[in-house]
């Protein structure tokens, strides 16, 4: 049975056995393996962490389709269109993926993180680490702030679709603890702040 985990960031990765979850649990995180379990779970949540957890993988792969919103209608049906996202998560969702191995193959289980991707830029030419998948918004990020002159939060926000919030979310969480990339900021001679990768 497929154990779904949402850690304290609110990244929610799939994991194909209970055992395999149990090993995945940190300090914060929940488990869950049905819509009524996420139900319990977020029951004392206001419906903008709802929302957060929505826009955190809304139109990236594999969830291109879904858009990102202001707010839903009510719990039930944030909950429910939450669910069924991420049911593309499950491993029969990705049998026949060209990108990773199924567990089975591996011969261990392998989570299935949901990861904001899309679309990279073909004038980027500068490699990008390990882990990073080509086309990826990750990647198109990292091709931005490796630049000279780096990137201002404007400049991410068009070129992702992201909010400002998201952006600085991306940048120290994901970049600087997750991946361990030292981000730094520099002062623009027109006054603007923009972030380069040291």
């Amino acid at each position: 049975m497929t154990t779904f985990i949402i850690d304290t960031d609110l990244n929610i990765i799939a994991f194909p056995a209970p055992e395999a979850a149990q090993d995945g649990l940190a300090q914060g995180a929940m488990s869950f393996t049905s819509q009524k379990e996420l139900a319990k779970l977020t029951a004392a949540w206001a419906a903008t962490r709802l929302v957060e957890v929505w826009n955190g993988f809304a139109g990236v792969v594999p969830f291109d389709d879904c858009k990102p919103v202001k707010k839903f209608t009510d719990r039930r049906r944030a909950l429910t269109r939450i669910w069924q996202a991420i049911q593309r998560l499950t491993p029969a969702a990705h049998e026949g993926a060209r990108e990773a191995p199924s567990p089975a193959a591996t011969g261990e289980p392998r989570p299935k993180k949901v990861v904001p991707q899309a679309r990279r830029s073909a004038r980027q030419a500068k490699p990008h680490p390990p882990g990073v998948r080509e086309g990826s918004k990750k990647a198109q990020v990292i091709g931005l702030l490796q630049r000279a002159q780096g990137a201002a939060n404007p400049e991410i926000q068009k070129a992702t679709g992201w909010q400002a919030h998201t952006v600085r979310g991306f940048l120290s969480g994901h970049l600087g603890k997750q991946m361990g990339l030292s981000v730094e900021t520099l002062a623009r001679e027109n006054g603007v702040r923009a972030y380069h990768l040291a």
